[in-house]
């Protein structure tokens, strides 16, 4: 799994930071954390194609999180794009993002040959392969927002040391053991649980543009990684409470009440040149903490 931030900014881009937008690969799949102004030009910076993209996850539907679609979406087309997974760019998003979508596809869009299909989530699985699963839940915003959670199903890997002992390195049959069932062979019961070793499934759940709500600790209960927003200091508390935005503190306190492993804080206001402030103040409550830059990769 690699995560790489395309844009760790707020409202208005700076010369540091460009609007949000977060990149998530998984085996074959691409995925794209909200797309702010500028995203693709991001992207190629970091040497990732649009072309490869095969879903889309809108927190919700704020300038600085959509922005730079139009100009994805085309460029997309321009180079032929094709989802060899689903067959159809995918975008998710929340209430509201299908008329969004058509209204920005008759403005700018029209031309493009994708064949996309958008869909509106609320809450629940809505993206579910043998490998993974995608959860989103309703957080507290301004406007219709959601929160994702990738969450990796747990894997069997094989004790090959003691299955030499039965003989069985390399037979079809070892694949009921990967499903968590016990197998006979030759006259001899080989139970799943001896024979293999449970991997379990690694987590991610990416918070942005919230208030302070139950929701966010349902989502990332457990997660190996939390990615948030610290929009601002908790001495703008009241500011930061006015426009259902969270402070770095209230990111670190609601990083241990999940009790997720590690927290990484994106979604900075303008107002701070240096994030060193905000990853302090969070650290008090949550040590296992990082800022994340923009291009910032991180591998798990």
């Amino acid at each position: 799994m690699q995560i790489t931030f395309l844009g760790t900014g707020s409202m208005l881009p700076t010369k540091d930071r460009n609007p949000i937008g977060i990149a998530f690969d998984y085996k074959s799949e691409h995925f794209l954390f909200d797309c702010g102004e500028g995203t693709q030009r991001q992207m190629k910076l970091a040497g990732l194609s649009p072309a490869k993209i095969t879903t889309i996850l809108l927190s919700h539907l704020h300038g600085d999180h959509v922005f730079g679609l139009p100009g994805l979406l085309l460029t997309m087309g321009h180079a032929n794009y094709k989802n060899q997974i689903t067959k159809k760019l995918q975008i998710y998003g929340p209430k509201n993002t299908k008329t969004y979508y058509k209204k920005m596809r008759d403005l700018y869009v029209k031309q493009t040959s994708i064949d996309i299909q958008v869909k509106e989530v609320s809450k629940g699985v809505i993206y579910e392969t043998k490998d993974f699963k995608i959860e989103v839940l309703p957080l507290d915003h301004t406007t219709p927002v959601v929160g994702y959670s990738f969450i990796e199903k747990d894997k069997r890997k094989m004790n090959m040391t003691y299955l030499k002992k039965y003989g069985l390195q390399k037979n079809p049959i070892l694949k009921k053991l990967q499903e968590g069932k016990n197998i006979k062979w030759k006259g001899k019961t080989i139970k799943a649980k001896e024979a293999t070793k449970v991997i379990k499934g690694k987590k991610i759940t990416l918070v942005t543009d919230t208030g302070v709500c139950t929701n966010i600790i349902k989502l990332a209960k457990n997660a190996d990684v939390l990615i948030c927003e610290a929009t601002l200091l908790d001495e703008l508390r009241e500011k930061s409470k006015a426009w259902k935005h969270l402070t770095a503190k209230q990111a670190g306190q609601l990083a241990k009440k999940a009790q997720v492993k590690k927290l990484i804080l994106m979604h900075f206001s303008q107002r701070y040149n240096s994030t060193t402030p905000l990853l302090k103040e969070a650290k008090k409550y949550f040590k296992n903490t990082i800022c994340a830059k923009d291009f910032y990769v991180h591998k798990l």
